[in-house]
């Protein structure tokens, strides 16, 4: 008897069929040409537009993504807070950033300021309640209700917005190009230098945590201490400070987010939620403690999210829920995750 299509679909779209991804990639890619190729100026300037505001979009996604896949993929602890930490890293990095005048103390205050906050929780919250998910879940949600409430107290409902450095003001010029004027020069595309900087550091801290996590001792103490935790006691490793570091590094990250989204978009009260919620979309459809499913996620997600607004603004947001239907149906662990 055959199998059902579901499980079928799941067996053949296993991580471990690199050709079949590179396949599916290949085909967007080639459909993108062609669209590209036979548009007006008008068409081939939205559709240029959207796919790299859908890629710098899927960028900030996995700066915030990265650091709940960490801390809810590799250690099954369930921080329903990770919004929170996002929206308080935006504020504090604000205000050192306007204190100092300097966008650079902003990312570093939103990111250590984060990263301690990270390790109290742990300490103070998640130590306590090893295993205990429902626990987990109700605690952060009341703190982020909490955290929600205080900062509105402090900061207010308005809107906040940060001032990038000079060098990454203005737009750069791609060498791709949009059409001819009739004397014979060239309308070459033109884009942000902020979201093209903001793309490129999404990488740069993709692969160091990749590197971090698989290339390194302190990752394979993590690694080892998700899944036998005995074990890397008995061989001498502190647990608890290893799990300590995993919370810092990805609450840090949070922070992180939050001063980069606030200088690429704006921060403002309900943010928290909004990017706890695609965090968690990127995480089940990439597959949690995965920084490559996290990558995978994000992009998927950020690209549907765009294209859907650009093309049909109508059923936009039904793409990114839609994106995570088929993935619980035919791959519910997540592109990346481990049965």
């Amino acid at each position: 008897m055959s199998a059902p299509l579901h499980l079928t679909l799941g067996r053949l779209l296993r991580p471990n069929r690199p050709w079949l991804w590179l396949l599916l990639g290949a085909v967007v890619v080639v459909l993108g040409v062609v669209l590209v190729a036979n548009a007006d100026a008008g068409g081939r300037k939205l559709f240029l537009n959207t796919l790299l505001n859908g890629l710098t979009l899927a960028a900030l996604y996995f700066l915030v993504a990265s650091g709940f896949t960490l801390v809810f993929g590799l250690m099954r602890n369930v921080n329903l807070a990770h919004g929170s930490l996002f929206l308080l890293g935006a504020y504090i990095g604000f205000d050192a950033a306007e204190a100092t005048g300097s966008w650079f103390v902003g990312v570093g205050a939103g990111f250590i300021a984060m990263a301690l906050a990270g390790v109290v929780l742990q300490l103070v919250v998640f130590r306590r309640m090893e295993g205990q998910d429902l626990r987990q879940t109700l605690v952060t949600i009341g703190l982020s209700i909490v955290l929600a409430d205080v900062m509105l107290w402090i900061w207010g409902g308005n809107t906040y917005q940060f001032s990038p450095p000079d060098w990454l003001f203005g737009a750069a010029t791609l060498p791709i190009e949009l059409a001819q004027r009739s004397n014979g020069a060239i309308i070459w595309m033109k884009y942000p230098t902020y979201r093209l900087a903001l793309l490129a550091a999404a990488i740069v801290i993709g692969v160091g945590l990749w590197l971090l996590l698989n290339r390194t001792r302190i990752g394979m103490m993590i690694r080892a201490g998700v899944d036998d935790r005995q074990m890397l006691q008995a061989s001498g490793g502190n647990v608890h400070l290893v799990f300590a570091f995993v919370f810092a590094i990805g609450a840090g990250l949070a922070g992180l987010a939050g001063v980069v989204g606030g200088t690429a978009l704006s921060i403002a009260p309900g943010e928290d939620v909004r990017y706890l919620l695609a965090s968690l979309v990127v995480v089940i459809v990439g597959g949690m403690g995965s920084v490559t499913g996290a990558a995978i996620g994000a992009l998927l997600i950020g690209l549907a999210e765009q294209f859907g607004l650009a093309y049909s603004p109508t059923y936009g947001v039904v793409y990114t829920f839609l994106i995570m239907v088929l993935a619980l149906a035919f791959r519910p662990q997540g592109i990346m995750g481990r049965a």
